[in-house]
């Protein structure tokens, strides 16, 4: 009975939607001989180490984790709310986590040797460029969505321009039609062009 009572009960170190708490990642962690320190702490910060001199660092804010590694010689954000991985360049790297901690991100660096991955092995004898900074993935829907509306306005202004071309064209029949029934009357009738036509 009480298996089933405390399986019932939500759990403080993970929820259904996939957080799970920085105890849970640091026991992870440990079984790869990693550790984690957080990054603004006086044990970490007594250390004076740079931080590109460091090899990954996991950041949390309200219930997303994300992680900054460093694959050969190169930064980059592994955000999966990115449509991307993002470049981060040796000199920006610091300006980048000193915006999280301002914005209220968590900042932990992870310690000791990462296991092997075909990024790291690859990216350790060649450099890539990022031709384009990825976006967040809601910003990327939300410009297909500009896109379209764009499309829309462009689409309605073409069709008020060819509307009012059909109106200068029924405007101009109608003049048309009113100056040969003037002209019939033997009277001077205006016309659409600013000037006034005598009949005689």
């Amino acid at each position: 009975m009480d298996s089933i009572f405390h399986e019932k009960q939500p759990s403080g170190n993970m929820d259904d939607s996939g957080f799970f708490s920085i105890q849970v990642i640091s026991n992870a962690l440990r079984v790869w001989g990693l550790e984690i320190i957080l990054f603004n702490s006086r044990e970490y910060q007594s250390l004076m180490i740079n931080p590109i001199n460091e090899k990954a660092f996991i950041c949390n804010y309200k219930e997303h984790w994300f992680t900054i590694r460093k694959l050969g010689q190169q930064w980059f954000n592994l955000n999966s709310l990115l449509t991307g991985p993002e470049l981060i360049s040796d000199t920006y790297l610091a300006l980048f986590l000193a915006q999280l901690q301002q914005e209220g991100y968590s900042i932990f660096v992870i310690r000791g040797n990462l296991p092997e991955c075909e990024a790291e092995q690859i990216l350790g004898f060649m450099r890539v460029q990022q031709q384009q900074r990825p976006r967040l993935i809601g910003e990327e829907a939300q410009m297909r969505v500009e896109d379209e509306v764009v499309d829309e306005d462009e689409e309605l202004r073409r069709a008020l321009a060819l509307s009012r071309q059909d109106i200068d064209v029924e405007d101009e029949e109608a003049d048309l039609r009113r100056a040969i029934q003037l002209s019939m009357q033997g009277k001077g009738f205006p016309s659409s062009f600013g000037i006034i036509i005598i009949l005689s």
